[in-house]
């Protein structure tokens, strides 16, 4: 079986995620077999638009196999991994640069990697099912894959509360927030994709569409820009911290889970992304710390605990905020140990 359904079916492109066992988590391979897809189909007359979607009703993608990740790290083989994260990155660009419509279907869980080759897309299309996050900070990363461009687009601070807290984001959540352009009934999703590969018309995305709900960034917008637009995780933290309120209290569990280094550089990438405005920059400085994630940082401890023991109990290097040497987060502001990522 393989992890990557490849077609084309009348006026479309036609790629289906096929790893429904591991909530489609994105493997290396994977990366490398859609973006040789979108190269074949850019320039083909038949096709009007490409496709993306993905088997079983739980998850679009969960994220990267960090799994192997881990495997790799613990090893010591980091190289692979590096490769496969900027092998990851070209395709995260080619996709928002994409010269034909790219219609992502965000159905269920989308979290990490599966941001990815979704949020950057053209077209994206979200349901009643769609649970969106970027929890990466609880796992000793930062939101990648041109998370932190995506974050700092959000309006006012929200991007700061879904990057440091790993929020839960609804689909109606996802509209307000840019990160997707339609909301769809899932028991219409067949008949969109027949009538979007019928016709290659991205104009059918229109007629199925409906209204979403309120959301809740939007209600709670006042006290997220309160709260998360302040200029240090301490501050946030202790503004969470004296706030009662059960939106507060939620947050501040979800910030507590992130290791401290993390969530420190997160909020330093998301701010120099959105002052920037560059997904290729955005990516770059990603690169500059995720290289060294496996060597001297905090990811092979986060997935331990997330996924290899699942004791949920990580052990920090740096357990605390104070803790948190400045230098580690300034490696955003230098080149790459192995030489900075860049759009060839």
């Amino acid at each position: 079986m393989t992890d990557l359904i490849v077609t084309k079916t009348g006026r479309a492109g036609h790629v289906t995620l096929n790893r429904p066992k591991a909530l489609n988590a994105l493997t290396h391979t994977m990366c490398l077999d859609l973006e040789l897809a979108m190269t074949d189909w850019e320039n083909d007359p038949s096709v009007d638009l490409l496709l993306i979607d993905a088997t079983g009703e739980k998850a679009f993608c969960a994220g990267g196999d960090i799994v192997s990740i881990y495997n790799e790290g613990k090893s010591g083989q980091i190289e692979n991994s590096r490769k496969f994260w900027r092998d990851e990155y070209r395709l995260n660009h080619t996709i928002a640069t994409y010269a034909k419509p790219y219609v992502a279907i965000m159905d269920g869980i989308v979290m990490g990697g599966g941001v990815g080759i979704s949020a950057h897309g053209s077209h994206r299309v979200v349901t009643e099912r769609t649970m969106f996050a970027m929890p990466e900070c609880a796992i000793g990363l930062l939101p990648d894959v041109g998370g932190t461009y995506l974050l700092g687009q959000m309006p006012g601070a929200s991007g700061e509360y879904a990057g440091l807290t790993g929020a839960r984001l609804t689909g109606a959540d996802c509209i307000h927030a840019g990160l997707a352009d339609y909301l769809v009934p899932s028991d219409k999703l067949e008949s969109l994709k027949a009538a979007l590969q019928e016709t290659g018309d991205i104009a059918v995305l229109q007629e199925f569409s409906i209204e979403p709900e309120v959301s809740s960034l939007e209600t709670n917008r006042a006290a997220i820009d309160a709260i998360f637009a302040q200029d240090t995780v301490e501050a946030i933290s202790q503004s969470l911290q004296d706030d009662p309120s059960d939106f507060a209290q939620a947050a501040l569990k979800g910030l507590s889970r992130g290791a401290p280094l993390m969530l420190k550089t997160t909020l330093a990438a998301l701010r120099a992304a959105r002052v920037d405005g560059s997904l290729e920059h955005a990516l770059r400085n990603e690169y500059r710390i995720v290289s060294m994630a496996l060597k001297d940082g905090e990811l092979i401890e986060g997935i331990r605990a997330a996924v290899i023991d699942k004791d949920r109990s990580p052990k920090w290097k740096y357990p605390t905020l104070e803790s948190v040497p400045q230098k580690l987060v300034d490696r955003l502001y230098h080149p790459a140990e192995d030489g900075d990522f860049a759009i060839d």
